[in-house]
This record gives structure tokens, C-alpha cells and sequence, in this order.
């Protein structure tokens, strides 16, 4: 009974074995590609620089004076530009991620092979 059970163990772990590589860059590529844009979603939700595009021209601190409109869209153009960036820098940073999700069993073989 025993050796049926470790027979049965045995073949499933290696089909696991033999399966891996292929839902790494496959179902797993996918979900972690997934997971990458979620972040970027978040990026943008944090950031929102579209709320600050939409709202350029409105003054603020209740300042509707050319001064204050004056100084509320230097301001606000300087937070979209620098809203912008961030987004940019945090889109490549989680594409990056997703890189390093393709890398990763590549370089453990590597890394088996070469010792």
C-alpha cells in the first residue's frame, strides 16, 4: 500500500516538474503581467494626474483674481509634470518587475549549472 502511495508521489511530482516551466511563461506570465498593470493602475490612482489636468484652470483657494489663476496654473502645471514622471518611473519600475518574473527561473538554472 505504501509503495503505491510513494509511486504516486513520485510520478506526480515529477510531471510538477515537467509542467512548471510551461505555466511559468504561460498562466503565470499572464497573471503576473496582470498584477504589473494593477500596480500601474494604482500608480495612476494615487497620482491622479488626469484630476489635476481637469482642474488646470480652476483657481484655487477661491483666489478668481488673474494673480491667483496666475499661480494656481504654475502650480498646478508643475504638479501634473512632476505627477507625470512619477507615474512614468513607477510604470517602468513595475514592468521591470515583470522582466525579472521572466528572468528569474532562467538565471536559477543558470545559477544550478554553473556550481
Amino acid at each position: 500500500m505504501w509503495i503505491l502511495v510513494w509511486q504516486q508521489l513520485l510520478i506526480e511530482a515529477l510531471l510538477d516538474l515537467i509542467y512548471f516551466p510551461l505555466w511559468w511563461y504561460t498562466v503565470g506570465a499572464v497573471r503576473a503581467l496582470r498584477w504589473c498593470f494593477d500596480l500601474i493602475k494604482d500608480g495612476n490612482d494615487d497620482l491622479a494626474p488626469a484630476i489635476w489636468i481637469s482642474n488646470i484652470l480652476t483657481p484655487m483657494y477661491g483666489q478668481y483674481d488673474w494673480q491667483g489663476r496666475l499661480i494656481s496654473f504654475f502650480m498646478r502645471s508643475v504638479q501634473i509634470v512632476f505627477r507625470l514622471f512619477a507615474l512614468f518611473v513607477w510604470a517602468i519600475f513595475c514592468m521591470g518587475l515583470w522582466l525579472v518574473w521572466l528572468v528569474l527561473p532562467i538565471l536559477v538554472v543558470w545559477g544550478i549549472l554553473r556550481v
